[in-house]
């Protein structure tokens, strides 16, 4: 079995605001991955973007800077 760690999630209401995620991290290079919802968080669209925690502090001025709309930042056992 896989060890459980610490994860940035990124959870969005609409799949569109994932999507736009998904291709402004990779054009800039912010970590991650888009995945499915885990069970354990209610949001919006069933998508979140996953990401190292150390990335916690600069997530938000990511989305800001890019014009990135999103539900919540937190931080998960995954």
């Amino acid at each position: 079995m896989r060890s459980k760690e610490l994860k940035l999630l990124i959870t969005f209401s609409t799949t569109t605001g994932a999507m736009a995620m998904e291709d402004a991290a990779r054009k800039k290079g912010f970590p991650g991955r888009l995945i499915p919802l885990p069970e354990v968080v209610r949001a919006g669209c069933g998508l979140a973007w996953m990401a190292p925690p150390e990335y916690g502090s600069q997530a938000e001025a990511f989305l800001t800077r890019h014009g990135l709309s999103y539900e919540s930042i937190c931080h998960i056992t995954l």
